[in-house]
């Protein structure tokens, strides 16, 4: 795990951005604190930050260039396979001088070329230079656990893990007002595009080669989806337990492979104490972390985690935290987001990094299965609007009601009027609306209103790109889509632009590398081979995850209410946070100095926030929190 980042200039006024390859390299030093070195020569410059996990050894450090000098490679991720993949080589006659996968990374493209990215099992950003071609590849992984940014113009191509890194080469901040209108509806921005005009983001699973000054993108991996083979699909429930159990495992121990000490992260859900569970089979030393909330017990899931813990015999560690210890790591996060991103699970998942580093270098996680088998509330809502029962057709009855209730998720009542509310009110629409509703914090109504009135012309400038860059997040979805279909949109929209994103900032914030055996890629293949009542039904979400591993798990952990990964955010906001949303990030004389924002709906959301029914808007507010705190760091 590492950060990369470099340049190849087209031209002499290209070339003047060399001088920052050290700056960009140096801005990535969380992401890898062991090691820093660079290349350049006339026009291409490399820049690689190392976080030591595979062959700790000098001879593994980056950029790194195979024996006849003509290919370097920076890289930043693990291939879980390479051991495989190097024998392979070696029976074709290639010889080795380390150990690492970023050895084995860059010879399989010099003996395959581009060829070889779907024999990778792992997650990777990478860039392999041939001097003699004078031509750059970089790669993307299949779901994009690994963030890779990058800029191109007629000078110059710049690439970099983060947006940190971007900055330092000086780049125009034009700001992309459609990417803000976007952000301020999910409170992330999906790829291929970011907060500025000029900078785009590799999509998951696809390459982009830099060759005589053009450059071309080319996708390797679809997830192999088909309904019609899916229907005709005859396995059995009981084989397929069978397959993901094999799957599941064996991706877990892949995973375990590490030169440095590895745990586990465990919060007490199905899904983390199944990799924890499988991870103690393999590793019998295994060290299990999770975090609490002293002060909130409603999102508190520590006794669950110990429960799991001592069911397995892992050395286990809680990080119990108070408010006020929450509440001390904002700014850093705050501080440490490069471009608005304000996934508020984001603030546990730092603390926890940054608690788990200091007893292991390496983490595994349960992220993923929710996408890839239907863990969300919203799942189960889909799967109840496509198929009522009297509930169902009674819920949109008394919308009236549900949007007149006060709602908030700080207690079980009131969040359950939130949800009765988004559920009775995405019934109203065809599938693709309600998708994009419940995925949405706000629609794109609310959205435009947010911005000055003056700045509004960019998103209906820009109407039709927006409509088929949304289209693109929703295009598996129809009047007839079932569960799949969700799940598909689902891996493609919000795991890689959200739940990923959020899990790789956060870790690489704290130096930690962070491993998903749930998006093992041959996993996600037969899940979806699978129909859809396999993964949910109106009885159980998660099935198959849940009946394979049924007798494995402590019985307590079943049959028990799903709780998201939260913080008590409402409650920060109307306490601690007031000062700095009254008086500072959303006081009126900076909204309108700024002239980004229609100060009189922020005061709306304002009044909003300190109601009975403050529904949503505290995730709202928070958005604009982030995006203002990131203004008046990186615009002023």
């Amino acid at each position: 795990m590492c950060g990369i980042t470099g340049i190849f200039a087209f031209n002499l006024v290209g070339k003047m951005n060399m001088i920052h390859l050290a700056n960009a390299t140096r801005a990535l030093e969380k992401r890898g604190p062991d090691f820093q070195d660079m290349y350049h020569d006339q026009f291409v410059g490399l820049g690689h930050r190392r976080l030591s996990i595979i062959d700790t050894s000098a001879v593994a450090n980056q950029p790194m260039w195979d024996e006849s000098g003509r290919y370097g490679i920076v890289y930043n991720g693990e291939i879980f396979n390479y051991r495989e993949l190097r024998k392979t080589l070696e029976e074709r006659g290639v010889s080795f001088f380390s150990q690492s996968d970023t050895e084995v990374l860059l010879k399989l493209y010099i003996y395959d070329q581009e060829n070889f990215l779907n024999k990778l099992n792992g997650f990777f950003a990478f860039c392999i230079y041939d001097k003699q071609e004078q031509t750059f590849l970089l790669a993307r992984d299949r779901y994009g656990v690994k963030p890779l940014l990058y800029l191109y113009d007629e000078d110059k191509f710049l690439f970099a893990s983060e947006m940190k890194a971007m900055l330092e080469y000086g780049i125009e901040k034009n700001l992309d007002f459609t990417s803000l209108y976007t952000y301020l509806q999910l409170n992330y921005i999906p790829a291929p595009d970011t907060i500025f005009q000029q900078v785009k983001k590799l999509s998951p699973g696809h390459y982009l080669k830099i060759s005589k000054g053009k450059l071309s993108v080319g996708r390797y991996y679809l997830i192999p989806y088909s309904a019609e083979k899916v229907k005709k699909n005859s396995i059995s429930y009981e084989d397929a337990k069978q397959t993901f159990r094999h799957l599941l495992e064996a991706s877990v121990q892949r995973r375990l492979v590490s030169d440095v000490p590895l745990g586990a992260f465990l919060s007490g859900g199905i899904d983390s104490s199944v990799i924890a569970g499988l991870a103690g089979k393999h590793k019998p030393d295994l060290h299990t972390f999770s975090i609490g909330f002293a002060d909130e017990k409603f999102f508190d899931e520590t006794d669950y985690a110990r429960l799991v813990a001592k069911h397995f015999n892992t050395e286990h560690t809680v990080f119990s935290l108070t408010n006020k210890d929450l509440y001390a790591h904002v700014h850093d996060i705050l501080n440490y987001v490069d471009e608005p991103f304000a996934d508020s699970s984001a603030i546990n998942v730092y603390i926890l990094s940054k608690e788990t580093r200091k007893h292991a270098t390496v983490a595994l996680s349960g992220d993923g299965a929710d996408e890839l088998l239907g863990g969300y509330n919203k799942h189960a809502a889909f799967l109840r609007g496509r198929h009522p029962g009297w509930k169902e057709n009674l819920i949109p009855k008394f919308d009236w009601l549900w949007q007149r209730l006060p709602q908030s998720r700080n207690n079980t009542l009131t969040n359950l009027f939130r949800q009765l509310a988004r559920y009775s009110s995405g019934l109203k629409h065809s599938m693709e609306v309600r998708y994009w509703l419940w995925a949405s914090l706000a629609s794109g109504k609310e959205a435009l209103a947010l911005l000055h009135p003056e700045q509004r012309h960019h998103i209906t400038a820009d109407e039709d790109y927006f409509s088929a860059i949304k289209g693109t997040w929703i295009k598996h979805l129809h009047s007839q889509s079932d569960i799949n279909d969700i799940l598909l949109s689902d891996m493609e929209l919000v795991l890689p632009n959200d739940m990923l994103t959020k899990v790789d900032l956060m870790s690489m914030a704290n130096s930690l590398e962070v491993r998903t055996p749930f998006l093992d890629y041959e996993l996600v293949n037969f899940a979806f081979s699978l129909p859809g009542d396999f993964k949910i039904t109106p009885a159980i979400r998660k099935r198959i995850l849940q009946d394979t591993f049924h007798d494995f798990l402590p019985a307590k952990l079943y049959n028990r209410p799903k709780k998201g990964f939260e913080v008590p955010l409402l409650k920060w906001l109307r306490n601690e946070m007031k000062p700095l949303i009254i008086d500072d990030l959303l006081a009126k004389d900076f909204i309108e100095a700024q002239g980004i924002f229609n100060f009189a709906e922020i005061e709306k959301l304002k009044r909003q926030l300190l109601s009975s029914n403050p529904g949503d808007v505290h995730a709202r507010i928070w958005g604009l929190v982030v995006f203002q705190w990131w203004w008046k760091k990186y615009m002023r």
